[in-house]
């Protein structure tokens, strides 16, 4: 079972004296990928990032990849009703860790008038799927976003930043990027996602080898996030949780399903 660890978050503080409000474009400072080995110095590095890409590159250029894309279809679609759900409209929008476009193609030009999707994996921006809102597609790595401080009005991210290293510092990061008063809508997996999975490879491991190492992914907690939210300087916060149930025959069409999506396997598997 998948539970989905559902964020929507509202950012409204002052602009910084003698920071401009307009100022767009691309940091100076910052590189789009982190080299092979760079990361964050405050960090538990749980994954390797350099393996993380490798890995969205494997699948994107899988003959069929839309046959593992129904979670993220269905996932993105439900971040865009939450863009709707806002009154207004957004002139510059960012997705951190857009995959193939998952909620840009549910969205119209009149909520959103320009959209940069940002991903980790070139082969994923390459077949990006068509929209009718202008897009720019930016090769750069979730956790080193290289752009300028209050850039977009919106910002969103569906089913990516259970992968990061440092999520605190992405979260401060997508803060920093943000103008005043903008948006940021994301859903990540819960803490609960693939709970039989994990319970079923423990007690196998227990009774076989006398102990068990992790096998999947480790995820947030829900009531951490709001936490983590604060601390990264978001206010007006709205932290919900959504719970898809997706059924196998048995625990091999679920590997093969995880493999497809490359979504929450560990890099030893």
């Amino acid at each position: 079972m998948l539970r989905l660890g559902g964020l929507w978050v509202l950012r409204m503080r002052s602009p910084a004296a003698g920071v401009p409000v307009k100022n767009l474009g691309l940091r100076e400072v910052a590189s789009g990928i982190s080299s092979p080995g760079s990361t964050s110095t405050r960090a538990l590095n749980i994954f390797d990032r350099d393996l993380k890409r490798k890995q969205k590159n494997w699948a994107a250029r899988q003959p069929e990849p839309m046959k593992f894309d129904y979670l993220k279809e269905e996932v993105g679609s439900r971040i865009a009703d939450r863009v709707y759900d806002i009154a207004r409209n957004f002139s510059l929008a960012l997705d951190v860790g857009c995959g193939r476009g998952y909620i840009a193609q549910h969205l119209n030009k009149e909520t959103v008038g320009k959209f940069f999707q940002v991903d980790i994996a070139e082969n994923a921006l390459k077949n990006i799927i068509e929209m009718e809102i202008p897009t720019v597609s930016i090769l750069a790595d979730e956790e080193f976003l290289p752009f300028r401080e209050n850039t977009f009005d919106l910002v969103v991210s569906s089913l990516s930043l259970h992968w990061v290293n440092d999520l605190p510092r992405a979260l401060e990061q997508i803060h920093y990027v943000l103008k005043p008063d903008g948006v940021f809508i994301g859903a990540m997996f819960g803490g609960d996602t693939l709970y039989e999975l994990r319970c079923s490879l423990q007690l196998a491991e227990t009774e076989r080898e006398g102990g068990f190492s992790p096998h999947v992914s480790p995820f947030t907690a829900v009531n951490d996030l709001g936490h983590l939210l604060g601390r990264a300087g978001f206010n007006t916060l709205t932290v919900d949780t959504d719970e898809i149930q997706v059924n196998y025959p048995g625990m091999f069409e679920l590997m093969e399903d995880l493999q497809g999506q490359r979504q929450l396997r560990r890099e030893e598997e």
